[in-house]
């Protein structure tokens, strides 16, 4: 474990001692030093503080330097679908099935695990340069980050919400117009796993714009303000407009009146949320240039569209 040692300066007196060490070192996060400032990791005079202390000027910080989660991860030979990449960021467009990073139950076989096969500069970043998630089952574009510089700005650009994500998803309804949810998100108090619209929880915010409807389903556009767990997920439930295949949000499978068989088995066929992540857009961690990639929808839900146009056509 890598020791640092650094001293307050007397111009930073009054200043909470979170926020005077993140400007003295401005390669970590702000999130990321009060996390070991709670473990210990970080003394003043060789003493135990609070991240909320205030500066007195002169102070000798001593930081362990501790090494990210990512060591402990494996690298694995996972086949990536690389958008784009260059020194500072990879843009990955995930495929429906691939856990995010290693967890309960999935400890090898993630896209962590196959970003640290993909460059093992990134054993060196917490998360493996990973600065958003998608769940296991939604597919889409995110974007890692490939130094600390890069993840610390992406983190804010998520917390600023100046990166721009937008989703296509396939929902029962038929939806006449868009709008917005504007509803707290937490934990189900009733399932602990699952996450509901609760005034004891996270400001949330997802609009909706219709890009074609069906007699009884529509194709609809979310982008996200905040990120939620199950974000939209959650807030289409919420207007009644759940998602085609979603297991935890979507209830019984729902069949139209005078439903073929080909629409009954294109629905019954269909073993995840129809959600993709097609748009994202963000502002270059180094460069400051604007960018954005798209991402086609994947061949299921292209599958499913035209089994709902057929029925519509019959």
């Amino acid at each position: 474990m890598e020791k640092l040692k650094i001293i307050i300066p007397e111009r930073m007196t009054g200043e909470r001692i979170d926020a005077a060490i993140a400007r003295m070192l401005p390669e970590y996060s702000r999130s990321k030093i009060s996390t070991w400032i709670k473990a210990g990791d970080v003394l003043i005079n060789q003493h135990k503080f609070k991240p909320k202390d205030r500066s007195k000027g002169d102070e000798i910080v001593e930081v362990n330097l501790k090494q990210s989660e990512s060591i402990s991860w494996v690298a694995e030979d996972i086949p990536l679908e690389v958008v784009f990449e260059d020194d500072d960021i990879i843009i990955i467009n995930k495929p429906v099935g691939l856990v995010t990073h290693p967890g309960a139950g999935n400890w090898k076989g993630t896209l962590a695990n196959g970003l640290l096969g993909y460059d093992p500069e990134l054993f060196k970043l917490d998360r493996a340069g990973i600065v958003h998630r998608l769940d296991k089952n939604t597919s889409g574009l995110m974007v890692v980050a490939r130094s600390e510089r890069a993840q610390k700005n992406l983190v804010e650009q998520l917390q600023t919400h100046t990166v721009s994500r937008e989703y296509s998803a396939i929902v029962y309804g038929h939806m006449i117009s868009g709008g917005s949810v504007d509803k707290p998100i937490g934990r189900d108090s009733r399932d602990r796993i699952k996450q509901a619209v609760t005034e004891s929880g996270k400001h949330a915010l997802t609009h909706y714009r219709v890009i074609d409807r069906f007699a009884h389903h529509t194709h609809v556009k979310a982008i996200l303000e905040t990120g939620r767990t199950h974000q939209i997920r959650v807030h289409l439930s919420h207007i009644g407009y759940s998602l085609i295949g979603d297991p935890m949000y979507g209830g019984k499978i729902r069949f139209p009146k005078k439903a073929d068989e080909a629409l009954k088995d294109a629905l019954k066929g269909f073993k995840r949320q129809a959600l993709h992540a097609k748009k994202l857009t963000i502002v270059h961690p180094v460069s400051g240039e604007t960018m954005s990639w798209k991402a086609p929808l994947p061949d299921d839900m292209l599958t499913l569209l035209d089994a709902l146009s057929e029925f519509d056509a019959e």
